[in-house]
């Protein structure tokens, strides 16, 4: 458990489970590796070479403007950023339409593959999760274009709040710890816990809190999952004992190599399979990967290695889901 204690500029609050005063970390679980590590991973070589750009095999879509019913779509917009059409609601997660997973405009990965979604074709977003606070799943240039047109509501765990304030100051933002429940416009939305970890800089490594989100709908329940290390299952089996079952999880697969070093914070292909039938997901919107190179694996090797892991665990093909930029994926009922 962390035990060293400086002020942490994000969140001030009692100590928890998961919270040791400063510093949040996952519980029984496996801490992020250091700066010598991580310069042995980037100079010992095995990274492959993705393309300069790629095109999807799916148009550019431009969505409905809302989704009632007991329909749920889920459109790709790229990487983890997808819209989830369901209940009425318009709903965005981790949203990134920046050139660069990075906080800078010159520098650090870049995007290979267009947004599936033009952001000026966006339906009206009413809520926005934002999983933690890495530059690939929280990005304020983007957050700010959203607050200047769709002013919605944004969601996100303890410490996000601070930084996403800092940066656009009249954004609507609840900051959510593990295990709470909150209301938002006929849904339940609840934050459960990820085995990951959060830094925008060196000096703030697990100052802000990472997490899952279950929302609760009229349509059924969804289990959005931004980043997260296998830990066992041990999520999955929680989340699953909490609420029986979901009608679509939410689920990455890719950035995953070395195991070494990112198997604390990625889960692989079959580990994402092997979480979707501990939590009792109908179907799996598979996200991570094919836009942003963030690790040393083939920009197709995640699909491949999919492919093999559902066919090794039995599972329809059609039921996970890996969701390329534009494509609409319209959820069976459960």
């Amino acid at each position: 458990m962390p035990t060293a204690k400086r002020r942490n500029p994000y969140y001030q609050g009692p100590v928890s489970d998961h919270f040791d005063g400063t510093h949040f970390f996952n519980p029984g679980g496996i801490e992020p590796l250091g700066f010598r590590d991580l310069m042995r991973w980037q100079f010992g070589g095995g990274r492959d070479r993705w393309p300069k750009s790629v095109p999807s095999p799916f148009v550019e879509t431009k969505p409905d403007l809302r989704v009632g019913g007991d329909d749920l779509r889920v459109t790709m917009i790229g990487h983890a950023t997808l819209l989830v059409q369901v209940a009425g609601l318009n709903i965005l997660t981790d949203p990134v339409w920046s050139d660069r997973a990075s906080p800078l405009a010159f520098a650090g990965p870049k995007r290979v593959v267009p947004p599936g979604i033009a952001f000026e074709d966006l339906p009206p977003i009413d809520l926005v999760l934002v999983s933690h606070n890495h530059y690939d799943h929280l990005d304020v240039a983007t957050l700010r274009r959203l607050q200047a047109k769709h002013r919605p509501q944004v969601v996100t765990p303890l410490g996000n709040d601070t930084i996403i304030r800092r940066a656009v100051p009249d954004m609507q933002v609840t900051a959510m710890d593990w295990g709470d429940q909150i209301p938002f416009a006929g849904i339940g939305i609840n934050a459960e816990p990820a085995h990951h970890w959060s830094a925008r800089g060196t000096r703030d490594r697990r100052m802000a809190l990472w997490a899952a989100f279950v929302l609760s709908t009229s349509a059924g329940r969804i289990y959005h999952v931004g980043d997260t290390g296998f830990h066992g299952g041990a999520n999955y089996r929680t989340a699953q004992q909490k609420y029986g079952e979901f009608r679509l999880a939410i689920l990455p697969f890719g950035a995953y190599e070395p195991r070494w070093f990112m198997r604390g914070q990625h889960q692989n292909p079959k580990e994402a399979v092997m979480g979707m039938r501990l939590a009792n997901a109908a179907h799996v919107a598979g996200h991570h990967f094919g836009t942003f190179q963030l690790t040393d694996e083939a920009i197709d090797a995640p699909v491949k290695a999919l492919q093999a892991a559902m066919s090794e665990h039995n599972v329809a093909p059609d039921r996970f889901r890996p969701l390329r930029a534009g494509e609409v994926f319209n959820v069976p009922p459960a």
